[in-house]
């Protein structure tokens, strides 16, 4: 399995995502600069990462310059032919704004920038980016963001439910979703969706964070083993 992270101008995380999927995971993975346009060198198999940070300064809106970066047209069309394509924090913002996930990111309601660790309760552990986690566990992964609060229409809403897109849910330490273990004020505790087809995944908290012992956390790792184990079983099928 290969990765493609894409590097945007703001972007932060982009190192820490490579690390991870190359250092802790063991695979092949370059980075994307922003302006490329050529993504023949991935197929269905691999994953496009849209990494944490500040694109474009978070100016105008958060992701909504990042939408018209050249290399933007390739992920969508990517994700649209059925290759995965994981965003989070300004990653999952930029999804939005390019409509590969239903939604947006607003200002966080204490309007305040939010960097801590928060519990994480799974909705579905069914699709690429969850199957290896436990449905009744607790994951404790850490957010930095001030525009992280998710809200959709109704509609939306009702579709995220009857199609299984809500991944997470933010909670406390006990699987317990309540009003005060929700850092934003994200409609219905959400911390993380995905698109109808399940290829497409968004969330604001960071597993990348959250992948090593010297890190003292190693709660995001079984994402990044979700996506490659989902790849070994189908090799391993055809």
């Amino acid at each position: 399995m290969k990765f493609g992270v894409v590097v945007f101008p703001g972007s932060n995380c982009d190192r820490d995502m490579y690390h991870v999927v190359t250092k802790v995971m063991g695979c092949e993975a370059r980075y994307i600069w922003h302006k490329e346009t050529d993504l023949s060198d991935f197929n269905n198999e691999d994953c496009i990462i849209l990494p944490g940070g500040f694109s474009y300064g978070d100016y105008l809106r958060t992701g909504a310059i990042a939408r018209f970066s050249p290399v933007m047209e390739s992920v969508i069309q990517f994700a649209n032919g059925g290759g995965k394509v994981f965003g989070v924090c300004n990653g999952f913002q930029i999804l939005c704004e390019s409509h590969l996930l239903p939604g947006a990111l607003l200002r966080n309601d204490n309007m305040k920038y939010v960097c801590k660790n928060v519990y994480l309760k799974p909705y579905n552990t069914k699709t690429s980016l969850t199957c290896k986690i436990s449905a009744d566990s607790v994951l404790r992964i850490p957010i930095a963001h001030g525009d992280g609060k998710y809200y959709c229409d109704d509609a939306t809403l009702k579709e995220l439910y009857a199609n299984e897109q809500i991944l997470f849910k933010y909670c406390d330490e006990n699987e317990e979703v309540t009003t005060e273990a929700n850092p934003n004020g994200s409609l219905d505790n959400i911390a993380g969706i995905c698109n109808k087809n399940k290829n497409v995944f968004g969330m604001m908290p960071h597993p990348e964070r959250a992948s090593e012992v010297a890190l003292g956390n190693t709660d995001g790792r079984v994402l990044f083993e979700s996506l490659v184990s989902r790849v070994l079983e189908m090799t391993v099928l055809y």
